[in-house]
């Protein structure tokens, strides 16, 4: 469960130099300040799983993107999500290297690895935002259930197809990668 931490509504620059004196991580909803709990390891396993196999489809396509974890978007004015990974244009942090990583336009794919505490934020409350902020892929990944929803962004609504077993994922933004949900998921696994 998601825990609210604030009794006054931050505005994002506040939410940016926010510091408490800890090493907990915020996202920003509403002008709250809601703390993220940390990730199981199989959480943290499967995003960089992801990350490694995104960062190779780009290096093996010569595309000018990068892949980032541990970093945010501003999905509105008051409101700052911390996905698992995101892929974004280059150009969209070059003049911006110094600054809080937060990618403040739309990504061009997203993923959501779902834990207990985050089923209702990332499958609805994520989406919604994603959905506004016009990020036209968004993967939901549910070792939970086993099984991948990919969202595309159609007409300013997301399209579903849920993939789940030795299914081949289909992507708009990675049209060439050759993954299927039993690789991701046995990315959350040792050994």
């Amino acid at each position: 469960m998601t825990q609210t931490t604030t009794k006054h509504l931050y505005s994002f620059e506040e939410y940016l130099a926010y510091d408490d004196g800890t090493d907990s991580r915020y996202e920003l909803v509403n002008g709250e300040l809601e703390l993220i709990h940390p990730p199981t390891f199989r959480h943290l396993l499967i995003a960089e799983f992801i990350e490694i196999s995104f960062d190779a489809e780009i290096k093996r396509l010569n595309l000018p993107w990068l892949c980032l974890r541990e970093a945010g978007v501003r999905t509105g004015w008051r409101k700052s999500r911390l996905p698992d990974v995101y892929v974004i244009p280059s150009e969209q942090v070059m003049g911006f290297l110094d600054e809080s990583a937060v990618c403040q336009s739309a990504p061009l794919l997203v993923v959501e690895v779902v834990s207990p505490d985050s089923i209702k934020r990332d499958y609805r409350h994520k989406r919604s935002e994603y959905a506004a902020l016009e990020v036209p892929e968004y993967w939901i990944v549910d070792p939970i259930e086993s099984k991948i929803t990919i969202l595309l962004l159609s007409e300013g609504l997301y399209e579903e197809q849920e993939f789940s077993g030795s299914q081949q994922l289909v992507s708009a933004i990675f049209s060439e990668i050759q993954l299927t949900v039993e690789q991701v998921l046995a990315g959350g696994k040792i050994g």
